[in-house]
């Protein structure tokens, strides 16, 4: 498999002139473009031609001793749901042919002032409507875990985000994450993935899911790298916060709900890596967290997603409601059921659950699970709907939990390149996505010891 290199790895190359912009982008625009690989199925679009020329541009300022982030001239993918100017923002659907955008979404804007190369734009799950990572329309890209042998699904929604980066066609992805969007990919394919306190990140540009829920957030080799990525996303200098001491740390593990239905390998990898934390110093402090077990009943209805989903989509489906990949366009429809004094209900019920939540968790410098409690399945395996619904609302659990709560969370590898891929989750306070970097910084470095 292709060797990820941190982006510091990279920026370190440009500045001692081991390397350029332009050799990047060429070794990732050849790995999109090789027949054998997964790019076909990766990137909607390429942009070959203008990333060339914004990588010749940037050798060009660095030699000029202009060097405006540690991203300059790194290869970037955005997934198909931004804006970019004169590019038709599909959301992975046949139903949004329609005219080009006609400015940048803030966040690609942040990127390219920031020096990024944008390689091209991801496939998604049609409106980003899933956690499994399925595209009828242009095709799933496969997870990396024993791809030649028994191709497995990537996750979702920003399926093609995580296969960009873990097959080296973008150094670092930018994805979306409403109920674990970039956490569930990055922990299926072996990668670092944030999720930031929802209003950190601007989402203007980017085609909605969920207004409520929406985050925008990285998909990278390390923490390290998200940090920077979120950084420059947020509008701050990119900075990466320092790995915290492990010795003390208090991480909370929720007795309930959270490793309910738990497949035996990722349980033993899960279990391995709470006993190496505990052996660092950390303590792993198991407790009741009540307000999780509401989280479900309060959804009963469909919850944020499916009501503002249906809002957002009624005429279209009306119009083009065969264009729908029907597994997504059945989850949108369960919006008829939701009354507006259902939706004014769940406004309520969610501010109540998150202000007892939020006094819950104080004590831990991060609340702890498995991103996802399954391995990634094979694609082959969801031909069944049945299988298909009940696998994906599995998938999602987790991290759905940390949008609900509008927390920030990270997902990190806890097991090296090559074994199962198996996602450790932290699940920070809200708005202390700094902080949670540098608890997860130091997780990470035990982990990948």
């Amino acid at each position: 498999m292709f060797q990820m290199r941190p982006i510091a790895d990279l920026a370190a190359d440009l500045a001692a002139g081991r390397t350029t912009s332009a050799e990047l982008t060429e070794a990732a625009l050849a790995r999109i473009a090789d027949p054998a690989g997964e790019g076909a199925a990766t990137f909607m679009v390429v942009h070959a031609d203008a990333a060339r020329a914004a990588a010749e541009a940037s050798d060009r300022l660095r030699a000029a001793g202009v060097v405006p982030s540690p991203l300059a001239g790194i290869p970037v993918s955005v997934k198909d749901l931004f804006d970019e100017q004169g590019q038709v923002t599909r959301a992975g659907s046949t139903a949004l042919a329609g005219a080009p955008a006609t400015a940048d979404a803030p966040i690609v804007a942040r990127l390219r002032a920031a020096g990024a190369v944008i390689v091209g734009r991801t496939n998604m799950v049609e409106f980003a409507f899933s956690g499994v990572g399925l595209n009828p329309h242009y095709g799933t890209p496969a997870a990396p875990f024993e791809r030649a042998t028994n191709r497995r699904v990537p996750g979702g929604s920003s399926s093609g985000a995580a296969v960009s980066v873990s097959d080296g066609m973008a150094a670092v992805a930018i994805g979306s994450d409403t109920g674990g969007s970039v956490r569930i990919p990055s922990a299926f394919c072996g990668l670092a993935g944030l999720k930031p306190t929802a209003s950190r990140v601007p989402t203007a540009g980017a085609f909605p899911l969920s207004t409520t829920l929406d985050s925008v957030g990285p998909l990278a080799p390390t923490l390290a790298c998200c940090a920077v990525v979120d950084a420059i996303m947020a509008g701050e200098a990119p900075t990466v916060p320092a790995a915290a001491p492990l010795a003390g740390l208090r991480l909370g593990l929720p007795r309930n709900i959270v490793r309910d239905g738990i497949e035996a390998v990722v349980a033993d990898h899960f279990d391995a890596a709470l006993k190496r934390l505990s052996a660092a110093g950390a303590h792993i402090v198991e407790f009741d967290f009540p307000e999780l077990d509401e989280i479900p009943v309060a959804n009963s209805k469909g919850g944020f997603a499916v009501a503002e989903a249906w809002a957002l989509h009624r005429q279209r489906i009306a119009e083009r409601g065969q264009q729908f990949d029907p597994r997504v366009r059945v989850r949108i429809e369960r919006g008829v059921q939701m009354e507006a004094a259902d939706y004014v209900d769940l406004i309520h019920t969610r501010a109540n659950i998150n202000r007892r939540a939020d006094a819950r968790t104080a004590v831990f410098d991060a609340v702890i699970m498995p991103t996802c409690v399954v391995l990634p399945p094979p694609i082959a395996n969801f031909t069944d709907d049945g299988y298909y619904g009940r696998t994906n609302l599995l998938i999602l659990r987790n991290t759905a939990l940390g949008n609900f709560l509008d927390r920030c969370s990270v997902s990190i590898p806890a097991t090296p390149a090559g074994a199962p891929p198996v996602g450790f989750c932290l699940v920070g306070q809200r708005g202390d996505d700094r902080r949670l970097l540098s608890v997860g910084r130091a997780v990470e470095a035990l982990l990948a010891a």
